[in-house]
């Protein structure tokens, strides 16, 4: 049963949020432009209410909601809508000190900094939860779904030594279901966790608590998954949860094919089935491993590399990040490791425009059976050469029935392939550029033994993508958009 303290404040947030309206403050609240969305049936995607399948392509945006004002946050929306990310990841108590400064008009989100007392004061636009609200339904607007964060983790800023512990059991849960209530309605994905360590005593508690918060004041209305440490997935510590609809990982800032990025593999494969995907790869322009003066920032192919490799290791989607736009850096404020670029500046680096070029590839295949299959690579005789090792590592999936397969590869290595792995007389190649979303035709062979392709041009960042389809089901060029 609702507490009549909970009903209290969902009353009083309706009545903030029509007043808003009223005055103009706010885009329409409808979320009809953001799908709303529920795992697959065979457990494997997420997919839209009229079951058309969903692309996660997301990008890290934790400090959306308290560093940019309005005019900066339609800017960053828009330009994020129109390279065809699908979800927006940002934090509601942000990691920056949100507790304690305060956002771009003067608010902070919490009383006390109590979890048990959001900061809702009476009159238009005068909250911090104002903000939220214009951000996630102008963010709907544009068809783009918020994958919201409650907090970050169940301490606050520690690693930058300021704040006290927030949250328990009992407030966490309480915060949960005031959240469910006031959002229930938005287009939304629920992300508990953040980069915290969930062996601390009583952090595992306070997620599962906000788990049931957040269920019972939305009524399920909206998917929850978890978002762990670097090196981490949520597999390891609810998979077998109900609550826990999607495993996400943190795959982590190196740029190798490490035991992080193969673990996606790990947990598509567990049971019971659950979809996955890499939440947090390596970002672009963010220092390697953590070491900028040993190893530099990463660059657009380090941040290509784990789109495939996770997709096509069982990902359902995959979300991107910049190193500036993470934390909304710009002149003035503390950076925090090294950001290259104020975040208005990173909006257009090649990483952010080229991570749509996957999504259109996958969407212009059925990929309702889509599996992983390395065994679609012919593997030479020192296996570190093909199928690769480290940055090199060429990874394939296919449809389970044959009727196409890719392959990708880091490099412009020629590699050998098993054609009986297609269906049909005939199977039709191209390669597909993940740089740009071109694709050449290569030709049309039988689809019976062994055959070795040479990328188009050579060289140790120039990635590629062989696709290879079966001809008799005349399929367009690959990444060719379906809208």
């Amino acid at each position: 049963m609702t507490s009549p303290s909970v009903r209290s404040l969902v009353a009083k947030t309706a009545l903030v949020g029509l007043l808003a309206a009223l005055g103009g403050l706010a885009p329409s609240a409808s979320a009809a432009t953001a799908p709303g969305l529920a795992v697959s049936p065979d457990h494997r995607t997420l997919v839209r209410d009229d079951g058309t399948p969903f692309f996660y392509l997301g990008d890290t945006a934790w400090e959306l909601f308290h560093r940019l004002n309005r005019e900066e946050a339609t800017k960053y929306l828009d330009n994020r809508a129109a390279k065809g990310f699908t979800v927006i990841q940002a934090v509601a108590l942000a990691e920056i000190d949100g507790l304690n400064t305060p956002n771009p008009y003067g608010h902070t989100p919490l009383i006390d900094n109590d979890p048990a007392r959001p900061g809702i004061e009476p009159g238009p636009d005068n909250d911090y939860w104002d903000h939220v609200d214009w951000i996630i339904d102008a963010a709907n607007q544009r068809g783009l779904t918020i994958g919201l964060l409650p907090t970050w983790g169940d301490k606050w800023n520690l690693k930058w030594g300021v704040g006290p512990v927030v949250f328990t059991p009992e407030n966490a849960e309480y915060y949960g279901e005031w959240l469910g209530h006031r959002y229930h309605e938005k287009g939304l994905i629920w992300i508990l966790g953040g980069d915290r360590p969930i062996e601390e005593p009583g952090h595992a508690e306070i997620v599962r608590a906000m788990a049931r918060g957040i269920l019972r004041g939305d009524g399920r209305a909206h998917l929850l998954t978890f978002h762990p440490m670097g090196g981490q997935g949520s597999a390891q510590y609810f998979h077998d949860e109900d609550w826990l609809d999607f495993n996400m990982r943190q795959n982590g800032h190196d740029t190798s094919f490490t035991e992080s990025y193969a673990t996606t593999l790990t947990d598509y494969q567990r049971t019971p089935t659950k979809p996955i995907m890499d939440g947090e790869p390596i970002y672009e322009d963010h220092p390697v491993s953590f070491k900028p003066k040993e190893n530099g920032h990463s660059v657009a192919a380090d941040v290509r590399r784990p789109l495939y490799w996770g997709l096509f290791s069982g990902a359902f989607g995959h979300t991107y990040g910049h190193h500036s736009i993470w934390q909304m850096w710009q002149p003035g404020r503390d950076p925090i490791n090294f950001p290259l670029m104020p975040w208005y500046e990173a909006l257009d680096q090649p990483g952010s425009g080229q991570m749509q070029y996957g999504r259109w590839l996958l969407e212009s295949r059925p990929s309702e059976s889509r599996i992983p299959d390395d065994s679609v690579i012919v593997t030479d005789a020192i296996e570190s050469a093909v199928p690769g090792a480290g940055r090199y590592r060429l990874k394939a999936t296919r449809d389970a029935e044959g009727a196409w397969a890719m392959v990708y590869t880091p490099s412009g290595r020629p590699f050998a392939v098993d054609l009986g792995k297609l269906s049909g007389d005939e199977v039709e190649a191209w390669w597909f550029n993940p740089r740009d979303g071109s694709a050449e035709a290569i030709g049309t062979f039988p689809s019976e033994g062994q055959r070795q392709f040479v990328p188009p041009a050579p060289g140790e960042m120039l990635d590629w993508v062989l696709v290879l389809d079966d001809a008799s089901k005349g399929y367009p060029p690959p990444g060719t958009r379906r809208d």
